[in-house]
């Protein structure tokens, strides 16, 4: 399995002028347990690092000593380019690719193991919680319009995973057509294809804001044994 984990973050959200993916959390650089995951899953055979080019060093320092074939990816502007820059990247004999991620660094291996499994299965897959909150759509005033039932919505997280071939052809229509897209599962949706969603622990949290790293730094000292 190729997995591709999208590492062209900023620190905008969270107050700093560096990838946020750079900075510690539980004693390790926030990308460095993502990778952690990666190398250990037994299912991932190939990784690719999509960042921006100045973070490139830094992030090649973060990447220990492995058998896995670990290739470093230019980034764009967008997720959305990023990800169509590391699809361009993979190798010719990739049929399956997830797409995780750098700042979930709470994954497990055995979830990228399941991911993997569905996708070959002939699954598009994406991991996700049932909402728990109610949720309120507003207008541009900040007036409430309409309250969703939270029966039926789900909190998309990464990894996601899919054909090789159906998601370079997502993109490519995506290209064509001016999609604007915040995940690869919305261009599935649009051109009609399932997505299965596979429940993943609360845990599986994106580090964003500084409240989001105490979390982190919580949950991974306690799952050392710290």
């Amino acid at each position: 399995m190729h997995l591709l984990i999208a590492a062209a973050g900023s620190g905008r959200r969270m107050g700093g002028d560096i990838n946020k993916l750079l900075l510690n959390v539980a004693g390790k650089p926030i990308l460095e347990w993502t990778l952690r995951a990666a190398l250990t899953s037994k299912k991932v055979e190939w990784i690719g690092i999509v960042g921006q080019p100045k973070d490139k060093s830094s992030i090649l320092q973060l990447i220990p000593e492995t058998l896995k074939p670990v290739k470093w990816i230019d980034g764009g502007s967008t997720r959305q380019e990023s990800v169509q820059l590391g699809l361009a990247s993979l190798p010719s004999d990739a049929q399956y690719v997830l797409i995780h991620d750098g700042a979930r660094c709470l994954i497990e291996p055995n979830v990228l193991d399941r991911f993997a499994d569905e996708v070959i299965n002939g699954h598009g897959v994406i991991a996700a919680t049932q909402v728990t909150d109610t949720i309120k759509k507003v207008n541009q005033e900040g007036v409430i319009i309409e309250t969703p039932p939270r029966a039926g919505l789900w909190s998309a997280q990464t990894p996601q995973g899919f054909s090789v071939e159906r998601l370079r052809y997502a993109h490519a229509e995506a290209i064509a057509h001016g999609w604007s897209v915040t995940d690869d599962a919305s261009l599935f949706e649009r051109l009609g294809w399932k997505v299965k969603i596979i429940e993943t622990e609360p845990s599986n949290i994106k580090v964003t804001t500084p409240f989001d790293l105490v979390i982190a730094e919580a949950l991974l000292n306690a799952k050392e044994g710290n």
